[in-house]
């Protein structure tokens, strides 16, 4: 089981050591014509995640959590030599498909193995701590990844895709080494079970109510914002350069997520979920409305308090789940998130068609504004 942790994070590591995340946006739009049709692969991706996340998740209890790693890591290489194929919209479509099985194979399964291997160690309290430090290779991983990916890009895509294929093969290989644990948590992330009592609770319990819209409306837009950035600062920044910025912000994601649990005792997760929001918005204007060499920079800044703000959120949503609909809340509130971005990247995409990237992402601004009025009606709530 200590083993198991060790793999986890290797396994973290090269899930997300890939060349393309910097300019992936770009190599689809290249290769399908539009932004639109670009950002339409990143909501085939998210909404098959979505979709697939309830027969995984009842995969995981059946067949355990090691072999259902092994399906993620299969279908997550199957996804990047689609996209390495590239050609026309079909493959890299089947590419999407593949991604967001793979996404749902990973959700809930990766940290349910990490509990259950704490558990047989009798650690399970320390829980928080081995998930901050794992999910902190993810954006180690991202920030080596997109610098190294961008300088390969100003070349060619051809090369970043097929090179990033090798990390996904590392994944599949190391999860045959990973063993399954002896005692499993028999919960499942079936959003259709206990489905019509889970949505009662999230109408009746008014703090989950607020937490659930500032999580998907904060997912559906500010993720798909992230991944669009990159057609925003090639207006501005030669594309080798685009990594930088990629770079600044994975690099402030991932030592937000190493020293969350310290700030959110300090501060508190609300203070800094809406410090987070408010300065965001406000970064993201300027930069846009007057866009200069520094504007890629100035909006990776805002990277800085992203692993707060999802330790706060996760550990916020715990307190307000019950036990018997922990995974069913969850999956809900996943399930609307995944399905927003893949709504508004679409639309992202269009305007950005329409008019420009850099409009584009301005006009999305203004669709965090559910966000903020969540977060100050959550302020005023004497108990949170």
């Amino acid at each position: 089981m200590e083993r198991n942790i060790k793999l986890l994070a290797a396994f973290n590591f090269f899930t997300d050591f890939n060349f393309y995340s910097a300019v992936l946006i770009l190599y689809f739009a290249k290769v399908t014509g539009s932004y639109a049709l670009g950002m339409s692969l990143f909501s085939i991706a998210m909404i098959s995640s979505a979709l697939f996340e309830v027969p995984t998740g009842v995969l995981s209890d059946k067949i355990g959590r090691r072999k259902t790693v092994i399906a993620g890591a299969a279908a997550a290489t199957l996804s990047v030599v689609c996209y390495a194929i590239g050609g026309g919209y079909t493959f890299l479509a089947i590419g999407a498909l593949f991604e967001g099985i793979s996404r749902a194979f990973y959700s809930g399964n990766n940290d349910a193995l990490l509990h259950d291997s704490l558990r047989d160690l009798n650690k399970t309290e320390f829980y928080d701590h081995y998930l901050g430090k794992i999910s902190a290779m993810f954006q180690a991983a991202l920030t080596i990844g997109t610098v190294i990916g961008s300088v390969i890009a100003y070349f060619s895509y051809a090369w970043v895709m097929w090179l990033s294929v090798i990390p996904q093969i590392i994944c599949f290989i190391i999860s045959f080494s990973i063993t399954e644990p002896k005692r499993q948590t028999k919960e499942t992330t079936n959003i259709y079970a206990h489905l019509s009592t889970s949505i009662r609770h999230i109408v009746k319990n008014k703090k989950l109510r607020l937490l659930s819209i500032y999580q998907i409306v904060g997912f559906g837009v500010g993720e798909s914002s992230f991944q669009f950035k990159s057609a925003f600062i090639a207006t501005i920044w030669p594309t080798w350069a685009i990594g930088i910025s990629k770079m600044i912000s994975f690099a402030g994601g991932g030592i937000s997520f190493w020293f969350a649990g310290k700030l959110i005792k300090k501060f508190g997760g609300l203070n800094l979920m809406l410090f987070d929001t408010c300065i965001n918005r406000v970064i993201n204007v300027l930069s846009l409305v007057f866009p200069t060499v520094a504007s890629p920079v100035l909006m990776a800044s805002t990277s800085f308090l992203f692993g707060v703000t999802e330790v706060a959120t996760n550990s916020m949503m715990q307190k307000e789940f019950t036990e018997h609909e922990r995974a069913t809340l969850a999956s809900i509130i996943s399930f609307g998130s995944n399905i927003l971005f893949g709504i508004f990247s679409i639309m992202l995409g269009t305007l950005a068609d329409i008019l420009s990237p850099g409009y584009a992402m301005l006009i999305a601004q203004i669709f965090y504004i559910p966000t903020i009025l969540s977060l100050l009606v959550l302020k005023k709530q004497k108990d949170i």
